[in-house]
C-alpha cells in the first residue's frame, strides 16, 4: 500500500532513531558553520525542519523559515523530539523539546559568540551540546561546559553516565613512502571512553552503531 502525507514535496524522510513514529526532513543543508561564515558575507539564508508523522500522514513545521536562522538534526530522547535552532540575527543558540501538537518549549539558550559552530548538536541522554573540530579538540556547552583534546583520527560518538565514548579509526600496514597499502593492511575502529575531565577509562577495538530503538551496538 502506498500512502501519501497531507504535504508532500519531494523531500526525503529521515530516520530519528529510538521510536518509529516520527521522521524528519529540512529544507537545506546548510548547518550552523555555514550560516555563520555566509552570514557574515552579508548573505542571508534560512531552512526549516520538517516532522513527519507516520501514524497520521500529516507534516508539521514547528518554525517559519526566517532568514539568519537554520535548523540541527532532531533527535528522540525519553518521549519527545530535541533539536537545534541557530539564530544569527539574535546571535543565539536554541534548544527545543517538540511533540507535534502537544508541546514546544526551549530548553536551554546560549550565546552563539561563546560557542564553535562546527560540528554542533546534541548527543547523548540526557542531551549534551558539544562540538569538535580538528585542532579545536571536543567541547561540551550544555548542561555543563568541559573541554578535551582530540587527536585527528578521533571523533565524540556518545555520552552517557558521565562518559565520553570516542571513535578512533585506525590504519596499520600502509606504505607511507610508496602511498599504497601492503600485505598486512588493516583498517578498523576503537573505542576509547574517558570521562569529563579527559582521562582515558578504557579502550577496546569495535565500532559504535546505533539501532532502530536508539540503544548502542557495538561491532
Amino acid at each position: 500500500m502506498i500512502k501519501r502525507f497531507d504535504k508532500v514535496d519531494g523531500s526525503y524522510v529521515e530516520k530519528i532513531y529510538g521510536q518509529d513514529r516520527y521522521g524528519y526532513s529540512k529544507s537545506d543543508t546548510i548547518d550552523f558553520y555555514d550560516l555563520v561564515e555566509l552570514a557574515k558575507e552579508g548573505i542571508s539564508r534560512g531552512s526549516v525542519v520538517l516532522i513527519y508523522d507516520f501514524e497520521k500522514g500529516k507534516v508539521y513545521t514547528p518554525f517559519e523559515k526566517q532568514n539568519n536562522i537554520v535548523y540541527g538534526d532532531p533527535v528522540y530522547v525519553e518521549k519527545f523530539i530535541y533539536f537545534l535552532q541557530c539564530d544569527y540575527n539574535k546571535k543565539r543558540i536554541s534548544l527545543y523539546r517538540y511533540l507535534p501538537e502537544k508541546i514546544l518549549e526551549k530548553v536551554a539558550e546560549l550565546n552563539l559568540d561563546d560557542l564553535n559552530p562546527y560540528n554542533l548538536h546534541i548527543v547523548g541522554n540526557p542531551l549534551y551540546i558539544i562540538s569538535q573540530e580538528a585542532g579545536e579538540g571536543f567541547r561540551c556547552y550544555y548542561p555543563t561546559e568541559f573541554f578535551f583534546p582530540l587527536k585527528h583520527n578521533e571523533s565524540v560518538i556518545f555520552i552517557e553516565d558521565g562518559k565520553v565514548y570516542i571513535e578512533a579509526w585506525i590504519e596499520e600496514g600502509w606504505d607511507d613512502e610508496n602511498n599504497c597499502a601492503t600485505d598486512d593492511y588493516k583498517y578498523y575502529d576503537k573505542i576509547i571512553v574517558k570521562d569529563f575531565a579527559g582521562n582515558k577509562i578504557s579502550e577496546e577495538v569495535g565500532c559504535l552503531n546505533k539501532g532502530p530503538d536508539g540503544n548502542w551496538w557495538i561491532s
